[in-house]
């Protein structure tokens, strides 16, 4: 038996832990809980030594003739009020049941008679099985995925477990979204996909609405997967350069408005904005481009990669669906949450719209995504999750001392970016004077040294993204003054992990200075010596002329 299922902190009458030991009773903090919301999350595996936390798996079965049901809506709003102690219960809880019920009610998971097909979901390997917590049983928990064929977010009879694990991370993660910042959001959905494919779903789902549009008009962001989003989904991304102030580079907000005119608003799909990015580039103006596509009826994608963890970020998406329009956003979930790479989060203000986007997704899909969020967050709890986007802050005032510290002892500066909420640029021009590749070395060193995070921008760069050539790529612009190196402040960074990276950092910056220093000495000795050898020579061609001079006069 799993221990974790065991020991659940779940609320309800003594169950037994074990082999006859009982366990105390719950305690006050869980009364808040409606009888019905626990009969039917409190559970353990089904006919597996000993008893359930109350009721057996088939309590997460339809509510019989009578009984109100609880929404999967209900039962996460609870989950998110507990303790960050009893999420780790019920996360153990909810996978148990999740899986004996889909053991039990998936055809998938039942022998096929002699001569039958290979259903959906069998499986030969042993590891594949454990990796979708079906080991322990020989069941099938997990692997029927998520969905039906003509819409992700659907229930599928075949998998109850799966299907209520989809609702119920669906419902947590809105509540997450809200408490970061976006009250008025009213639906999202997981996809399996990262944030790049996810906007491609956005584009395809508005093609149907648009037939006319050809056009994406995108404010530049040098990060491949936001253009090829565009590209994939078969629109022309319209690039709309940067604008410098001071050190940021912000929304050219005149461009945008002359090039809705100029190709005409039925022809644009749609405008696609940029909250989180690389400094010095700042987040786009939401606010003011969503009112620019009211006004023009124009739909408008954010890309929100980074920004749950931001409430600056969240602010701006609120603000601009407040004042303006803004149809969808998307957010990656290992950025925000520390879950694995491969998720998405697809959120609007239109529950009808983002419904189409999930009907839009061809098939079904794998449920690993949702399970690895819904662990973490049932994990976490909605306090540990407010605890997290509080210390990232903190970090990053801390990450922007330690960084100003160092770059004024080299020479160098903290970019001033007050706009952007999550990244920092520091300048590297006594680098760049002195050597053309040493900043590039240093991006080399700070990566060897395990240093993954931050990255380093040269200038001149130039880069082919499908066709498309930008110049001063990584920059955002073509020709920014200086170059830089990047550090952002990222969900889960702790005190340790700043002090390691400066520390890095310092060392590899000495370790540039001496080679400089070194090559500048060579320099000067083999200068001084060529120096000499010619002024020899020309001593002694001046006294080989002399002494010409001499005896040509004697001899005459």
């Amino acid at each position: 038996m799993n221990p974790g299922c065991a020991a659940t902190g779940a609320p309800g009458g003594p169950r037994r832990e074990g082999k006859g030991r009982v366990a105390p009773e719950p305690t006050g903090r869980f009364r808040f809980w409606r009888a019905d919301e626990l009969r039917r999350v409190r559970t353990l595996r089904e006919g597996q030594r000993g008893a359930s936390l109350g009721r057996s798996s088939s309590s997460l079965s339809p509510a019989s003739p009578g009984e109100a049901a609880p929404s999967s809506r209900a039962v996460s709003t609870s989950l998110t009020a507990l303790p960050g102690a009893a999420f780790r219960g019920w996360a153990q809880a909810i996978r148990c049941s999740s899986g004996s019920r889909s053991s039990s009610s998936s055809s998938s998971s039942r022998r096929p008679p002699p001569g039958d097909a290979r259903r959906p979901g069998s499986k030969d390997s042993a590891m594949a099985s454990l990796r979708a917590f079906g080991a322990e049983t020989g069941s099938e928990r997990f692997i029927h995925g998520i969905g039906r064929s003509g819409d992700i977010s659907a229930v599928q009879p075949k998998a109850a477990g799966s299907s209520l694990l989809n609702k119920i991370t669906n419902s947590l993660v809105l509540d997450i979204i809200k408490l970061a910042g976006v009250h008025t959001v009213s639906n999202c959905f997981v996809v399996p996909m990262a944030t790049g494919m996810s906007l491609t779903l956005c584009f395809l789902t508005l093609r149907h609405k648009r037939p006319k549009a050809k056009y994406i008009i995108w404010p530049r962001i040098d990060q491949k997967s936001c253009f090829k989003s565009m590209i994939t989904a078969g629109f022309e991304p319209v690039v709309i350069e940067n604008v410098l102030e001071g050190d940021e580079l912000r929304t050219d907000l005149k461009a945008v408005e002359a090039k809705v005119q100029e190709l005409g608003p039925d022809y644009v799909l749609c405008v696609h904005s940029t909250t989180s990015c690389f400094a010095p580039r700042v987040p786009d103006r939401v606010e003011q481009l969503a009112v620019i596509c009211a006004n023009y009826d124009i739909p408008h994608i954010v890309n929100n990669a980074y920004g749950v963890q931001s409430s600056k970020c969240m602010h701006l998406i609120q603000q601009g669906a407040r004042v303006g329009r803004i149809d969808a956003f998307v957010q990656s979930l290992d950025k925000n949450f520390m879950v694995p790479v491969g998720g998405a989060i697809i959120a609007g203000f239109n529950d009808s719209f983002i419904q189409e986007i999930s009907k839009m997704y061809p098939g079904r899909a794998s449920a690993s995504p949702s399970l690895d969020v819904l662990i973490t967050l049932l994990s976490l709890g909605s306090n540990g999750y407010k605890k997290l986007l509080k210390e990232r802050k903190e970090m990053f005032s801390y990450l922007s001392n330690q960084l100003k510290k160092l770059s004024e002892a080299y020479n160098e500066r903290l970019l001033h970016t007050p706009h952007n909420p999550i990244s920092l640029a520091v300048t590297l021009k006594t680098l760049d004077e002195h050597r053309e590749k040493a900043v590039t070395q240093l991006g080399s060193m700070l990566f060897t040294r395990q240093v993954s995070g931050a990255r380093v921008v040269p200038l001149g760069s130039v880069q082919t993204v499908s066709g498309y050539a930008f110049r001063g790529f990584m920059s955002h612009t073509d020709n920014y003054p200086c170059a830089y190196l990047n550090a952002a402040s990222a969900i889960g960074m702790k005190t340790q992990d700043v002090d390691l990276f400066i520390k890095r950092l310092d060392k590899c910056l000495k370790t540039i200075r001496k080679e400089q220093n070194r090559e500048s000495d060579v320099s000067g000795i083999d200068s001084y010596d060529k120096t000499e050898d010619v002024d020899n020579e020309e001593m002694a061609l001046k006294l080989d002329n002399v002494l010409l001079d001499t005896y040509q006069a004697a001899a005459s």
